[in-house]
């Protein structure tokens, strides 16, 4: 079996405990070629590394319960995991974070207590990440299911995400007849002025800066969400003939 021996260079730290690390565990038997302690490391750059990697690996017990949720792992699902991650981490690491994936999927998942405990490791803003990470998923095959819809909306409540908040990630991917306003976290009744508000807000919560330190991999997903509330703008903005 593979050692996985590129995680130890993405770094791994908290997520090796708790319910996460018994899952990821159970996947691999040991994550590491040697005894690397990514977690203590002392320089920026390794704190960095250590929390790429707990995400990363967090990610992939999320990713399996939503593929799980509707019965049916499709090829999309397993191709839009696999270019997500040569994107961020490498095509070896990639290549790694799949066949993990394939054994997380085999286990059942606490998934209570697995997004407990990233909500109490995790800032706010690395858990919109994963919602808007989830939800493209979920949508991989065209549309998001009844049953995907749900689990991802448990995971966001878990990890105490805002219903308005959830509801602004899932109009980025389901379509809505007012999706636009859905995305600024505002009604279609809204004033103007109200509207202006609402998108210099979410422009802020959504700016690729909140995560700037993490790399510039996490950057350009921030730069996704981003770019939707613009489009959700500038869609209100015509249709209202405002400048």
């Amino acid at each position: 079996m593979t050692k996985f021996g590129k995680w130890v260079g993405l770094g791994l730290g908290w997520a090796l405990g708790g319910p996460i690390g018994g899952i990821l565990g159970l996947a691999v038997g040991s994550i590491f070629d040697s005894g690397t302690n990514a977690g203590t490391g002392q320089a920026r750059d390794v704190r960095t590394r250590t929390l790429r990697g707990d995400y990363a690996a967090s990610l992939l017990v999320l990713i399996a319960a939503v593929m799980k949720a509707d019965g049916r792992v499709m090829k999309s699902e397993l191709d839009y995991v696999r270019r997500y991650f040569v994107t961020r981490f490498g095509e070896d690491t990639a290549s790694e974070a799949v066949v993990m994936l394939r054994d997380i999927l085999k286990q059942e998942i606490p998934l209570r207590d697995v997004t407990h405990q990233l909500s109490q490791k995790l800032d706010y803003s690395y858990r919109l990440e994963m919602l808007h990470f989830l939800f493209g998923i979920a949508s991989a095959d065209g549309s998001v299911s009844d049953a995907e819809n749900e689990v991802i909306h448990k995971i966001s409540g878990y990890m105490s995400i805002t219903g308005s908040d959830f509801e602004s990630i899932r109009a980025m991917f389901v379509s809505q007849t007012d999706a636009s306003y859905r995305i600024l976290e505002i009604e279609p009744t809204s004033s103007d002025d109200e509207v202006k508000k609402a998108f210099r807000t979410m422009a802020m919560k959504y700016h690729p800066d909140k995560v700037s330190h993490l790399g510039e991999d996490f950057k350009k997903v921030a730069h996704e969400k981003f770019r939707k509330v613009q489009e959700a703008y500038d869609q209100i903005k015509k249709e209202r003939g405002l400048n």
